[in-house]
């Protein structure tokens, strides 16, 4: 012992021996760690926060914008007309597409600033392959939304080159019609269906949207995609759910 004590450096090799400065982490590398998205692929939280609100302003922007359209479209253009004739001696209901037309592209731009808001809320997180759905089929959706009032537009202009009298230009009418209306309640109510769908995946992925909101957006892609044709009114749930989402991040930018 007074050995030991003459020359301390004779123990170090026993003390260090028997001490872990680190402590014991026991590994099973059987199991997995159960931890969501956002936790393993944190994003920049100040800048999420920053994006939440002109999301959620533009958003209730577009909603509001759209439903008047819906609204002057589905008064204007119902599914059975009653007749051709009657339309375009129809003064007021030219004026009232006119409205929906001039509404419309600003629908389109918003629509467009709320889709890019949304992306800078989900920041590096996010999934490719929904994130590639969502912008594709919101890019779509605007696509669509312009063409139909491409053909809204050359009935009015057939209308007003012929006064409010037909005549001979019922076949270009009838095609005008068919036209607007396959293009509401088809293509463009089911691209939005997909962006309903691949925007909730993303929320439900990355915990943007409380339980609620997830299920009333699936709800919403559903009817969207298999209800819109034979329901009328039915595009409303389209604004409706984004105005719902605009509200969402305006009161809780940051869930």
């Amino acid at each position: 012992m007074a050995s030991a004590l003459a020359h301390p450096h004779h123990l170090q090799p026993l003390f260090w021996s028997n001490i872990n400065p680190y402590g014991t982490f026991r590994l099973d590398m059987d199991k997995r760690l159960l931890l969501p998205l956002s936790a393993l692929v944190p994003g920049p939280r100040r800048a999420a926060e920053d994006a939440a609100r002109p999301a959620g302003a533009v958003g209730i922007l577009f909603a509001v914008l759209l439903t008047a359209v819906i609204v002057l479209v589905r008064i204007v253009f119902p599914s059975l007309p009653p007749s051709a004739h009657e339309w375009h001696a129809n003064s007021s209901g030219r004026e009232a597409l006119r409205w929906a037309l001039a509404l419309l592209p600003f629908a389109g731009i918003a629509f467009l600033w709320f889709m890019g808001a949304l992306r800078a809320c989900v920041g590096e997180a996010e999934d490719k392959l929904v994130a590639t759905v969502f912008l594709g089929s919101g890019v779509l959706f605007v696509a669509t939304l312009f063409a139909l009032a491409t053909s809204a537009g050359s009935m009015l202009e057939v209308a007003a080159a012929r006064g409010g009298a037909l005549g001979s230009g019922l076949p270009l009418w009838q095609f005008g019609h068919h036209v607007t209306y396959t293009l509401l309640s088809s293509y463009c109510m089911r691209m939005a269906a997909v962006f309903t769908l691949s925007a909730t995946t993303i929320g439900r992925l990355l915990g943007l949207f409380p339980r609620w909101l997830v299920w009333l957006g699936y709800l919403v892609g559903l009817i969207l995609l298999f209800v819109v044709v034979n329901v009328r009114w039915s595009e409303l749930v389209f604004p409706f759910w984004g105005l719902l989402v605009s509200c969402h991040m305006l009161i809780s930018p940051t869930s």
